[in-house]
């Protein structure tokens, strides 16, 4: 690789000076582009500017479970093409980092966050890596998740994994950055790298997305392939962008999405992906929005207002606000999607690590007991979920056939009755309720939440900051019909634009060191 570079006529003491001098947080791609094309910084700057900061942050937010060791030699040769005058794309030269349950074919394993596959080294990149990295983009690292991206217990903690521990959220310390998603969205709200990658089966690309003050978009299922990551679900799975701005979500989103003849899903793909980046005069003039209003036992009045605000700005934008009442999911859908996932979780987690060199884990009871054999792998939480799937029987029992076609069907039926009968562009609503604290004896807190129905449905969701709550960031939700990313985006971005709520994290160590909130628990002297 020396040779090569030699070969190239690079040096290597000018990129250190770069990265040294070369100011990363908060950069969009664009500015990382022009700074680039000014000569400013060039793609081993980046790595290396990246790098310096994951060093200095991520010892508090245990986002980052590893480093490519390739990184450096993927800018170098990114920056020779540059300099000869070829561009791969909008991304070129742009570092990326990756949830650990997506493979790629550099030197890392993918480890889902477990022990079990602590050396799953595939030397594979999955369909959606391949694209990105054809794009110009560079994979910087692995990111941690919620073990198993979440399945493994009905008593799970989200953001923590085997290997990669806790992660923590840059905006306060001690709370969650949710699941399954975690470690990418709170490395790419601290600016750890451009952009990231997660992965969603119900809520775990749109809830870290939310509690990270990100945008990140579920896409239809389908539009993105899921060949080599590590599987929960085949109706529900799909892999996403996290960033700090639309416009970056739809750059990666762009060189995501496509059809892949290994992942039957995606035939329609390539029918169906645009240019989702063409966001020039995104405008809210005109569109029907249907806010989905709560409950009134499930209301929060801190989100509430936090909504208010936001529909104000949405019909100041022109948006027609059509209030949507008595919005329920379908009778017994949670039942019926815990039925679906459990036969699919068994099959596909199956078909994964049958497909994995070595002699590791072939089956999920394989993966039972590893982990009842080592004493890390259930020091917080169980694994009932494993155990109650491991129970099911094939795909062609007629439990979970009937289960998924009620599932699907009464979900899809749902979300398009309540477009077309209020001929609305979009519903909109609060992605989740505020974050909450980290805890280990209780675990998560779960609160409201958008994800379920288009989860459920495979229709696209996306989230796109709406302001905060004591320091807490929260999002607003733009779910639509099938392969409607093109809109949503467009709508998430003239929403971004007049409302300007995202603001980078302060990495509080926790709400009560505020001055004022410290002073008011303190006891009055006497």
């Amino acid at each position: 690789m020396r040779a090569m570079i030699l070969a190239l006529g690079l040096s290597l003491v000018p990129a250190a000076a770069l990265a040294a001098s070369y100011d990363v947080v908060d950069k969009d791609i664009a500015t990382l582009q022009a700074d680039m094309a000014a000569g400013r910084v060039d793609s081993v700057g980046l790595v290396e500017a990246y790098r310096d900061r994951i060093a200095a942050i991520d010892p508090m937010l245990h986002s980052v479970i590893a480093l490519n060791p390739d990184a450096l030699a993927q800018a170098r040769v990114l920056d020779a093409e540059r300099k000869a005058g070829h561009l791969r794309g909008p991304l070129h030269g742009i570092p990326i980092l990756v949830k650990d349950n997506i493979e790629t074919l550099d030197p890392m394993p993918t480890t889902a966050g477990s022990l079990a596959l602590a050396g799953n080294v595939t030397h594979r990149d999955a369909p959606v890596i391949a694209r990105l990295r054809a794009a110009g983009a560079i994979i910087l690292g692995k990111t941690n998740l919620s073990e198993w991206a979440n399945i493994r217990s009905t008593h799970s903690i989200s953001g923590w994994s085997a290997i990669g521990g806790w992660t923590h959220n840059p905006y306060v310390l001690d709370r969650s950055t949710c699941g399954s998603s975690a470690g990418t969205g709170a490395a790419i709200a601290a600016s750890l790298a451009a952009a990231g990658l997660g992965t969603e089966t119900n809520g775990s690309l749109v809830c870290p997305g939310a509690f990270n003050s990100l945008v990140s978009i579920k896409p239809t299922v389908g539009l993105v392939s899921r060949t080599h990551i590590v599987p929960i679900s085949h109706t529900q799975d799909t892999a996403g962008p996290m960033t700090r701005s639309v416009a970056d979500t739809a750059l990666l989103l762009s060189a995501m999405a496509g059809s892949d003849p290994l992942d039957s899903a995606t035939a329609p793909a390539d029918a169906h992906r645009v240019d989702y980046a063409a966001l020039g005069g995104a405008s809210l003039k005109g569109k029907r929005l249907g806010v989905i209003l709560p409950p009134a036992d499930q209301a929060s009045p801190v989100i509430e207002a936090v909504m208010q605000r936001a529909i104000a700005i949405l019909k100041r934008e022109g948006a027609e606000i059509v209030e949507i009442r008595g919005f329920l999911r379908p009778v017994a859908a949670s039942d019926a999607e815990g039925t679906v996932l459990k036969f699919e979780l068994k099959h596909d987690m199956a078909a994964y690590l049958q497909s994995l060199p070595g002699s590791g884990p072939k089956t999920l009871a394989d993966l039972i007991a590893f982990n009842s054999r080592t004493p890390r792998e259930l020091a917080l939480f169980d694994q009932d979920y494993f155990e109650m799937a491991n129970e099911k029987d094939g795909l062609d029992d007629p439990t979970y056939i009937q289960a998924r076609e009620e599932l699907v069907t009464s979900a899809r039926t749902l979300l398009d009755k309540t477009l077309k009968d209020n001929r609305l562009d979009a519903l909109i609503r609060p992605t989740e309720d505020v974050t909450f604290r980290l805890d280990v004896v209780k675990g998560d807190n779960d609160g409201p939440s958008a994800s379920f129905l288009p989860a459920v449905s495979g229709y696209p969701h996306l989230t796109v900051p709406m302001g905060y709550v004591s320091e807490l960031p929260v999002g607003l939700s733009f779910i639509g019909p099938a392969w409607s990313e093109a809109s949503l985006l467009a709508m998430g971005a003239a929403f971004e634009h007049a409302a300007a709520a995202r603001k980078p994290p302060s990495f509080l160590p926790s709400l009560e060191t505020k001055p004022d909130v410290a002073a008011a628990l303190a006891p009055m002297p006497r």
